[in-house]
């Protein structure tokens, strides 16, 4: 299926207080944050969320929060792979009851299923939900790619919604493209290849830095759609030093620096994810001063 969801989402952090439990205060003022902006989509409890290293209470208590909060004011899609396909299965239900509008499955990462393996997993999870269904290929992450010719076996899932491509390699993107176009959509989900991936018809983004400058990722894909490649390049060449900024240290630990550094609450990371290094803090600090984010 395609049109599920176009334009921008972002992959919300979990804010962890002092004493270590979820922020709510915070994670309200982020979804203000982020629909204010014009932010079409938010996924919850994606990579940037830390889902590993969250209870079940914990999941439901936030997924129900986000439903609440939201309102129905942008899609929410919520984190629901896993590294079992029962497991995964009880995850999409449990989203759907809570309020989801889709669901963001990454594949099966440590056990390194095969491309058959790959279509299986997706399959079942999309038999065991009415909802949209958006595969998560990050093969830095899981050890597992999600082949060109593999994508064009999911898009014939009738509640298969798209793919979100992070495996890094564009050739690789360009084919999945070619063999999926009108019967999914693609996403960027690496900020780095977020102007490649809309100018070969990529249906948005999934971003990580959009958690500090929505407005900002939101303009490039406006200025893509217009085919406004001038002012797209320009703004992405603004851009390019803060999506660097993110990635210096494993995501989300240098995100969450930059939403603490614009009035956002973010806490820091739950271990074994560790506070962002004081060098690349600097960082972080000059690009947004230089972007000129103001605080929440």
């Amino acid at each position: 299926m395609t049109g599920f969801f176009t334009g921008t989402g972002t992959a919300m952090i979990t804010p962890f207080s002092a004493d270590g439990g979820i922020n709510y205060e915070a994670f309200g003022k982020m979804i203000e944050y982020q629909i204010q902006n014009g932010t079409d989509m938010l996924l919850v409890l994606g990579t940037t969320g830390e889902p590993p290293t969250m209870t079940v209470d914990e999941k439901v208590s936030l997924m129900r929060y986000a439903a609440e909060r939201t309102a129905g004011r942008a899609k929410l899609v919520f984190g629901c792979g896993s590294n079992s396909t029962a497991h995964a299965v009880e995850g999409a239900r449990l989203a759907e009851e809570l309020g989801a509008d889709g669901l963001l499955a990454v594949t099966p990462y440590y056990n390194k299923c095969t491309q058959r393996g790959i279509v299986e997993y997706y399959r079942t999870i999309c038999d065991s939900t009415k909802l949209p269904v958006i595969a998560y290929n990050v093969p830095p992450r899981t050890g597992v790619n999600i082949l060109p010719a593999t994508a064009e076996a999911l898009a014939e899932i009738p509640n298969m919604a798209g793919i979100k491509e992070a495996c890094g390699n564009m050739e690789q993107i360009c084919e999945t493209m070619r063999r999926v176009r009108g019967k999914m959509d693609v996403y960027s989900g690496d900020d780095n290849l977020n102007l490649p991936i809309l100018a070969i018809g990529g249906a948005g983004l999934i971003s990580v830095v959009s958690n500090i400058a929505p407005r900002e990722c939101r303009q490039v894909y406006e200025y893509m759609q217009a085919g406004d490649l001038k002012r797209a390049n320009e703004l992405e060449d603004r851009l390019l030093p803060l999506i660097d900024a993110c990635f210096t240290e494993v995501n989300p630990i240098p995100v969450k620096y930059g939403c603490n550094l614009i009035g956002l609450d973010a806490g820091i990371p739950r271990p074994p994810l560790t506070e962002l290094e004081d060098a690349h803090k600097k960082i972080m600090e000059e690009c947004i001063a230089k972007l000129g984010i103001k605080k929440v």
